[in-house]
């Protein structure tokens, strides 16, 4: 998203138009997906054997997510990038400890591993940027950023649990839509005149930086828990700033080499580590119970 974002404000468009028209077309493009099901029990009832989503949950989920996204916007126009983001990802370690005191999850030490694995990992590939601007604000900003994303991460763990995600992201989506609209509209500041690279641009980070990673993230959560997904989410640095050497032609620093590599090899490491998602209560569960629920999960 950030190098889409990069093309984006290049081609014109402002930080409420773009975030309105994100959400909007993101939106869009979920309940559309939704309407070309045969199966349309999603819009008033259960389906799969799991429960329907509430519509309010979804929405205020939504709400939360553009509160946390308005938050890091403000702590990227005052404070580096590169500071915003590393702040931000204080949120793995916010997941795991809280999915931990809520019972939901054990913290096992490849657990523990592979967190300590990632989070300096992205520490350093996000630190061999310049770290030249601190503002007291924009520091905070980001740090409620981190806080404000964990809730919302831990939140829509018990939403989604039992949910159609499908579902689920797109209420959240549009719940994100309808708050950042109802800005836009009230300050003025949604100017559609943008140029054709900007539409493009906006147009990526609608479907490719929000639609399908909003959606394989609860789904994920279903399928490894909450803690397991929040950690594979660290390689999203990794990610950005390899394609930032592909595509804008930017050059490593062997410090972050040095970090994609420990990232990479956190990940391995979860692929080794039997998923805990399960409270011990839950997983002592006779086998045929858990079948029906991880088919209804997975269906």
């Amino acid at each position: 998203m950030a190098i889409f974002a990069k093309e984006a404000f290049a081609g014109g468009a402002s930080i409420p138009t773009l975030l309105a028209v994100r959400f909007t077309l993101a939106a869009a493009v979920l309940w559309a997906l939704l309407l070309r099901r045969r199966d349309r029990t999603f819009l008033t009832g259960q389906r799969h054997g799991g429960r329907a989503p509430s519509l309010l949950a979804g929405l205020a989920l939504g709400g939360l997510y553009a509160v946390e996204a308005t938050a890091f916007y403000v702590a990227l126009s005052r404070i580096d990038a590169a500071l915003a983001e590393l702040l931000l990802y204080a949120y793995p370690a916010l997941v795991v400890v809280g999915a931990a005191l809520l019972g939901r999850e054990r913290i096992t030490r490849g657990r523990v591993q592979a967190l300590v694995l990632s989070s300096v990992g992205t520490a350093l590939v996000l630190v061999a940027g310049e770290l030249s601007t601190v503002d007291l604000v924009g520091v905070v900003a980001a740090v409620a950023s981190a806080c404000l994303y964990s809730s919302y991460v831990l939140v829509s763990d018990r939403v989604v649990a039992d949910r159609d995600p499908l579902l689920v992201s797109a209420q959240v989506v549009t719940g994100a839509a309808l708050c950042f609209l109802a800005y836009g509209l009230a300050t003025d500041s949604i100017d559609l005149a943008l140029s054709a690279r900007a539409w493009v641009a906006t147009l990526a980070i609608a479907i490719v930086s929000t639609v399908v990673p909003i959606l394989a993230f609860l789904k994920g959560m279903q399928l490894v828990g909450v803690g397991t997904a929040t950690i594979l989410s660290t390689a999203e640095p990794v990610v950005t700033v390899g394609l930032a050497m592909v595509v804008l032609g930017e050059r490593l620093a062997p410090v972050q080499l040095l970090g994609g590599a420990l990232v990479l090899s956190a990940l391995a490491l979860l692929s080794r580590v039997p998923t805990a998602h399960e409270p011990a209560a839950e997983a002592a569960r006779p086998a045929p119970a858990r079948e029906v629920r991880e088919h209804a999960a997975v269906g």
